[in-house]
């Protein structure tokens, strides 16, 4: 038997808690610390009898719940990979992250929601997804399902009690742990790779920082995406109770809040505005200290002021795929002027950041805007199989080129403005329009596509301008439909407008398409 725990470990982080203290609260049940352990060993001890070892990847498209963390405590145990999979995912997306991620396991929940998630994935063309042997079903309704072309296996038999606990522990702080999907200017979105000790070390800083709000927190965004995800492992770093909600709903949420002492919790600006209105009290959310927030679809003044009429109190944030979410957190104590900005003080004392003019390359003073760089221990290691786009990445100093527009205001302060590039936030998501174009122009009557995003009634939405092939005809709901059967909802357009040709300016370095004329189009059009 070889349990010894190695520092800077996923598993590190169990081995710190209190083996009796609850680690999750989910559906009126709690698991301890010792169970989550338990748990994970058994589902270990399966994988690695699967054949899943070292590198090998798991997929896990699956909700909020105990499973989730399960399967990725598991992985870590063998130092095989986890690859996050967004629940909105349908089929052209599925198959391309397990295509290219090589994963030979994928986890899911057929009845979730009333999705027929394996009717999606045994839609997907076999040869896409060659390398995938095992799907692990996962239910919480009566009977599981089997999904053809697959060996099936229950969730429940896998950790059932009879299964044998793994006696090993194989985490190691170098190895690959995470993968997350990144939007970017190609089609397919990048995989950025995460090791167990980014993750264990920012999960630390994070636990650290939030140790003045130190109770429950509430699970509600999703775990598949590092913003969800960070607050999870910051939780089980600081031995906080984690209260997992498997969708959001907002009365729901309240009641939870309020049974289970909630202090802490990280919200989408529209998820805030839904638990405002449902709480029909003079003082919101009274056992919540303060929150941390991301404005996607709001203006975050509206947003902020509006909390803080109610007695909630929020905090700007910064974080991406890449450094992982809460990488700079907005405190508390400052005006609510600053505390609505992006942004904020570095959550970990050894990471940086500055700001460079991309027009000149030089580095700039505080207060001045350009774009931001940043380093620290949460940094990712690469982009999966991709050495050119992770070179691109780094400046030869090894600061990340974020693509965003800021400043700083100090050595370890700093505030976000707005993506520098043309990248959507669609959904609280960030997606490559060219995902979406290139996926539209596989329609049979679509020659070009542009994609913009515009706000409609407080939602920031995709709109696609296209060309179409000589005779075709333009048929606006078909290809929205097109869109919504192929792709996550969130990235269907809105509305599709059709053009002669694109607006395009003529310059000594080419001919370019002025996306710019397109958005003030797609505003005045919707």
């Amino acid at each position: 038997m070889n349990r010894i725990v190695r520092k800077d470990t996923v598993t590190s982080l169990l081995a710190d808690q209190s083996p009796d203290a609850t680690a999750i609260i989910y559906a009126g049940e709690r698991l301890t610390y010792a169970d989550l352990d338990t748990l994970s060993r058994r589902m270990a001890a399966q994988l690695r009898s699967l054949g899943i070892g070292p590198g090998d990847r798991v997929a896990i498209w699956l909700p909020n719940t105990p499973a989730y963390m399960v399967i990725y405590l598991a992985c870590a145990r063998l130092a095989a990979i986890a690859v996050a999979v967004n629940t909105r995912y349908r089929a052209v997306e599925v198959a391309d992250i397990v295509a290219r991620s090589g994963a030979r396991v994928l986890a899911t929940w057929p009845g979730f929601r009333n999705i027929d998630f394996l009717g999606i994935l045994t839609s997907i063309d076999y040869e896409a997804v060659s390398a995938l042997e095992h799907v692990i079903i996962y239910a919480e309704e009566e009977g599981d399902s089997e999904v053809e072309r697959f060996t099936s296996h229950s969730y429940r038999d896998l950790v059932d009690e009879n299964s044998k606990p793994l006696d090993v522990d194989l985490a190691d702080p170098e190895a690959g742990s995470n993968i997350y999907t990144t939007s970017g200017t190609t089609k397919a979105p990048k995989f950025v790779l995460h090791t167990q000790q980014s993750i264990v070390r920012h999960a630390r800083a994070v636990s650290s920082r939030l140790a003045a709000v130190a109770g429950a927190q509430l699970q509600v965004l999703p775990l598949c995406g590092v913003f969800g995800f960070t607050q999870a492992t910051a939780s089980i770093a600081a031995g906080t109770p984690m209260v997992l909600m498997n969708a959001f709903d907002p009365q729901q949420a309240i009641d939870l809040i309020d049974r289970h002492d909630v202090h802490y919790l990280n919200a989408t600006d529209d998820m805030i505005e839904a638990l405002l209105d449902a709480d029909t009290r003079e003082q919101a959310l009274p056992s919540v200290r303060y929150c941390g927030f991301g404005s996607f679809n709001s203006d975050p003044e509206v947003v902020i002021r509006g909390a803080e009429s109610r007695g909630l109190q929020l905090v700007g944030l910064y974080g991406m795929s890449e450094v992982q979410a809460l990488f700079a957190m907005q405190s508390a104590d400052l005006s609510v002027e600053r505390r609505m900005l992006g942004g904020g003080h570095l959550v970990s004392p050894q990471a940086a950041v500055r700001v460079r003019d991309v027009e000149t390359g030089e580095l700039l003073a505080h207060g001045e805007q350009g774009e931001l760089e940043i380093k620290g221990p949460s940094l990712f290691r690469e982009y999966f199989e991709n050495p050119e786009a992770t070179a691109d990445a780094f400046t030869s100093d090894g600061f990340l080129r974020t693509g965003d527009m800021g400043y700083t205001v100090d050595e370890q302060s700093f505030v976000f403005l707005a993506r520098m590039g043309d990248v959507l936030r669609l959904g609280g998501f960030l997606v490559s329009p060219v995902e979406i174009e290139t996926y539209l122009q596989e329609h049979p009557s679509v020659a070009g596509c542009q994609v913009v995003a515009v706000n409609l009634a407080g939602r920031m939405r995709a709109v696609a301008f296209i060309t179409l092939e000589p005779e075709q005809e333009f048929q606006e709901e078909l290809l929205i439909d097109y869109c919504r059967d192929g792709l996550a909802g969130y990235k269907a357009p809105a509305r599709v407008f059709e053009l002669v040709e694109f607006p395009v300016t003529h310059s000594a370095n080419g001919t370019k398409i002025q996306r710019a004329r397109l958005r003030e189009w797609a505003s005045e059009w919707t």
